[in-house]
């Protein structure tokens, strides 16, 4: 069922805001730091892990992704809010978590485009099949 899903992203949602409070915490900053971005990863990651263990049904797989869309807004609108000046005053930690996030989104994307020549990707062979039969 598509309330599956949801399930799914609600849990992910949760976790990503304690730990993006308790990185915060650890940063000795009074805010959520990374929760909703957490929280994504969590996302895939927990989706990826069901479909190769073929638990996710195709209702839930729809569910997941209409939900994991609207993040984007979500992201948005969350940013829309922040203070920046505000953040700019309150320390360096906001400047150097920009720049830190530009550099590694650069270095992946290039470490991307470089591993991966534009063709497709093999298909894989079925687990029972990569296990011998068993």
């Amino acid at each position: 069922m598509i309330i599956y899903g949801v399930a799914l992203l609600a849990i992910c949602t949760l976790a990503g805001v304690i730990m993006g409070d308790m990185l915060g915490v650890l940063l000795g900053v009074k805010s959520n730091v990374g929760g909703v971005g957490i929280a994504m990863i969590l996302l895939i990651c927990a989706r990826l892990w069901m479909q190769k263990r073929g638990g996710m049904t195709k209702d839930c797989e729809m569910g997941v992704g209409f939900w994991g869309a609207m993040y984007i807004p979500v992201v948005v609108a969350m940013a829309a809010q922040q203070n920046v000046v505000t953040a700019l005053h309150g320390g360096p930690v906001a400047v150097l978590a920009a720049m830190g996030s530009v550099v590694v989104c650069g270095c992946t994307i290039a470490l991307i485009s470089r591993t991966h020549k534009g063709e497709p990707l093999p298909a894989e062979e079925p687990l029972i099949a990569a296990a011998g039969g068993r």
